[in-house]
């Protein structure tokens, strides 16, 4: 372990002294050694952690450095908070932040699993696209509410790579009740730069800015077993109730009041039993096809539920 630690001090020396910055391997090894003898940090943690203490005592840019880039690794082998990592990711899902802090949240993935991700607004990098596949050097893990995650930050880096990453399996096929729709359902506003959902006409990260109307249910299935969050788009919409997103600009025009097109769809689609397939997300089940039960079937539904 000494020789490994003293020809990581001496990486760390040279990083510096190649930006015109004189650093004593003699200092660097110290501190790395305590870090990764006593207190047993991950190599890679220790490795940022000298970093960062000298470019502080020396007062450097932090443009001026290059940060030693972290191991490339597959999503499942990343096991606990702390860890240093980059991936080779698509991006399978954008979420609505409520956060101004947040830049963006959503999935990325790869052959190995599905991970959620934050691109914090501070860290100043461009937005990704769902999709798309990209190198992201640099990123830490976290934990929150009992689930993985990975940060980016202003030491990250995204590049977009000419890849097809592929995923694992994440459709499912569900048959159920729906037993409620939730807030923010129905005509809603997006934001015309970042298609978030505005709240009270304002955007969580561009404030006052231009909008556009969709449709939206974001509701709960019942399948006797488990409970299911879904969300179903225009298209799903029109298919189960025959309104879309003229006729819902209708309602609301006649009505003065664009909440009365949640109303309306509350009324169409609520207690009803449906067949439906989607994607798995973080928290979502993203509905690519639904259908109305047939009488047989809601009755062997019904039966299951009585049973519950």
């Amino acid at each position: 372990m000494g020789n490994r630690i003293n020809e990581l001090a001496s990486q760390i020396a040279e990083k510096f002294r190649s930006s015109g910055y004189e650093v004593s391997v003699k200092d660097v090894y110290k501190r790395l050694k305590l870090l990764i003898d006593e207190f047993k940090v991950p190599e890679n943690e220790a490795i940022r952690t000298v970093t960062n203490y000298f470019i502080k005592e020396f007062d450097v840019p932090r443009d001026q450095l290059v940060i030693a880039e972290s191991p490339l690794i597959k999503i499942a082998d990343i096991k606990s908070p702390g860890q240093w990592v980059s991936l080779k990711a698509k991006v399978v899902q954008l979420w609505d932040s409520s956060s101004p802090n947040v830049s963006q949240v959503g999935l990325i993935g790869d052959e190995s699993g599905i991970i959620k991700f934050i691109i914090w607004a501070k860290a100043n990098k461009p937005e990704v696209k769902e999709g798309k596949c990209y190198l992201f050097t640099n990123v830490v893990s976290d934990s929150f509410a009992g689930r993985m995650q990975v940060n980016i930050n202003r030491n990250s880096r995204i590049e977009e790579i000419d890849e097809d990453i592929q995923l694992p399996p994440r459709e499912i096929e569900v048959v159920g009740a729906l037993i409620a729709i939730q807030q923010n359902s129905g005509l809603i506003r997006r934001c015309k730069i970042c298609n978030r959902v505005l709240t009270k006409d304002v955007c969580p990260i561009h404030g006052k800015t231009e909008s556009y109307d969709d449709l939206r249910v974001k509701g709960v299935i019942d399948d006797g077993e488990n409970y299911y969050e879904i969300i179903l788009n225009e298209e799903n919409i029109k298919r189960l109730t025959g309104i879309g997103l003229d006729e819902a600009k209708s309602i609301a025009m006649e009505n003065l009041d664009r909440n009365s097109v949640l109303s309306e769809l509350k009324s169409r689609l609520l207690g009803r039993y449906y067949k439906l397939r989607g994607t798995r997300g973080e928290r979502y089940l993203i509905v690519s096809d639904i259908g109305v039960l047939n009488a047989e079937l809601r009755k062997e539904v019904e039966k299951l539920l009585e049973g519950v």
